[in-house]
């Protein structure tokens, strides 16, 4: 079966919703990690794709994401500010690109930019391709036409936004906008001039076919970076007693993860801290091919230098 699906997937014919949970759910677990691995090298960019983000303006967000530690709407005690000044901004991509990072984001909290916000950090994205080389990305919630307009004359060129979740668990999660809206959002950003950045977190409570739906929701979308978050159970949010995920659990979710998005970037992004060192290793071997580096908005992130080991170690080109 494993052969038949990867076959499959190589003549270009793809793998069902129904062939995706099997691999998920049944298939001979270290058979289903190999034939991933397979997958990402005969199909998958072999040079890791290492990115950096900012939190770029912190807290006060009026969304209810039961997930965030952003929102307004839970005691999670974290440091609230506005936007970071342009110097910073650029202190910190520098940093990133002397590290050989290839992308450095801004990414705030709350709804929606105000239009005196995307003036600033449209702003600041010049200022920061005055003085440096980095690829600049931005994650700014609901951003409009006009605005998304603005912001690739300003030079941004990946704009990021993750679905989150199945589009059937969307509302079980978040009330104050729809998943729906976030569509939008990325069709508008594609439709500016930029590429589009999505994915979204596992462990929420959601089902394996639910998980499945996801990838397949991102598939219709023909996204090319997809950021693979495990849920991190912060205090204070409505999610922090969820049962962890288990790591054969993360492992086969990126396998069919990669059997769905062969030529994907699979990013490893939030929560993959919770990973052993070999876990994470066997993740990079079944399909991970990017990363978010560096500190991850709220929660602790990563060694830059101890992820280019690992990279290398996988068999990567940085």
């Amino acid at each position: 079966m494993l052969e038949k699906l990867k076959q499959k997937v190589t003549s270009n014919e793809g793998i069902t919703p129904e062939e995706a949970l099997w691999l998920l759910q049944e298939a001979p677990y270290d058979a289903l990690c190999e034939a991933a691995h397979e997958l990402t090298r005969q199909c998958a960019p072999r040079t890791f794709d290492m990115c950096s983000i900012i939190n770029a303006k912190s807290g006060h967000c009026p969304e209810n994401c039961k997930w965030c530690a952003q929102s307004a709407h839970h005691a999670t005690h974290i440091e609230t500010y506005g936007l970071v000044a342009a110097e910073e901004c650029l202190r910190q991509a520098r940093i990133n690109e002397e590290q050989q990072v290839k992308r450095f984001s801004l990414v705030t909290s709350g709804r929606k930019p105000t239009q005196r916000e995307i003036t600033e950090i449209c702003r600041t994205v010049s200022y920061m391709r005055e003085h440096c080389g980095i690829e600049i990305c931005v994650s700014l919630g609901l951003a409009d036409a006009g605005q998304l307009e603005e912001l690739y004359q300003a030079g941004v060129r990946r704009y990021h936004c993750n679905l989150e979740t199945a589009p059937s668990y969307f509302s079980h999660l978040c009330t104050t906008h729809t998943q729906q809206q976030k569509l939008e959002t990325l069709q508008a950003a594609r439709a500016a001039g930029m590429e589009i950045c999505s994915g979204g977190i596992i462990g929420m409570g959601e089902s394996a076919a639910q998980r499945v739906e996801l990838a397949f929701e991102l598939k219709k979308l023909q996204v090319h970076s997809i950021p693979l978050n495990l849920l991190q159970r912060i205090p204070g949010t409505p999610l922090e007693n969820t049962a962890p995920l288990q790591p054969e659990e993360v492992i086969r979710t990126i396998a069919m993860f990669r059997f769905v998005h062969p030529n994907a970037y699979l990013r490893f992004a939030g929560g993959r801290s919770q990973l052993s060192e070999e876990q994470m290793q066997l993740a990079l071997h079944v399909g991970i091919n990017a990363a978010i580096v560096g500190d991850l908005l709220t929660t602790l992130g990563s060694n830059v230098k101890k992820d280019k080991e690992r990279i290398k170690l996988a068999g990567y080109e940085l």
